[in-house]
């Protein structure tokens, strides 16, 4: 196969593993549970991952925060180290591990239920029938796609469904708290996305 066909290839198998997402997957719920935790209790989503399941973790808290729904992401090192004294009442955790076994996030959710009993879990996990995933209040389930490195192991199409799913929770979120172009430029006050918001405002409040 020649570099060209093998790129297809590669792009076709990552766009069929997005197309089959589980479309059961209880979005609608995560999300209300997400809104109910940080827009009405006033907490915020707490995100974590290890490894490259830990920077889709990462941008989904980023993403969240851009977009009016405050979120970080712990580590879960750093979270038996300290850090876990970030969560507090009425915060909500989303777990990312597409193998649903990651240790370091079972031992998370152990030490997070110290502190704050009881804390709403939300999971994206390849794995449905996981221990992670029977901790979870909802699971969002990847579809467990086979993975295009030669090797089937290192995390690539997992980590593609992973960010998609991130997206999918992200924009649901935006929907339902009604977020605004002013909004968003009052958190993009530099660069392009700042800059292209402020225009984006200008444009619309000269129709």
């Amino acid at each position: 196969m020649d570099s060209h066909s093998y790129i297809s290839h590669i792009i076709e198998i990552e766009a069929n593993a997005i197309r089959n997402i589980p479309m059961e997957n209880k979005y609608t719920e995560a999300i209300d549970l997400i809104y109910e935790q940080i827009h009405i209790k006033h907490g915020k989503l707490v995100t974590s991952g290890m490894g490259k399941a830990g920077q889709i973790a990462l941008n989904i808290a980023t993403t969240f925060s851009s977009t009016g729904t405050p979120a970080i992401f712990l580590h879960p090192a750093d979270a038996q180290h300290g850090d876990l004294g970030v969560i507090q009442k009425n915060d909500i955790l989303l777990l990312v591990s597409n193998s649903g076994k990651t240790n370091e996030i079972l031992q998370l959710i152990e030490l997070a239920n110290r502190l704050v009993p009881n804390i709403p879990i939300v999971v994206i996990t390849g794995n449905g029938n996981s221990e992670l995933a029977r901790k979870a209040n909802i699971t969002l389930l990847t579809g467990n796609p086979p993975e295009v490195c030669p090797l089937g192991l290192t995390p690539t199409t997992s980590t593609t469904v992973m960010t998609v799913i991130g997206d999918i929770l992200v924009t649901l979120m935006m929907k339902k708290i009604n977020f605004t172009a002013e909004e968003y430029a009052k958190r993009h006050h530099s660069g392009y996305l700042g800059e292209k918001s402020k225009m984006y405002i200008s444009n619309n409040n000269n129709k």
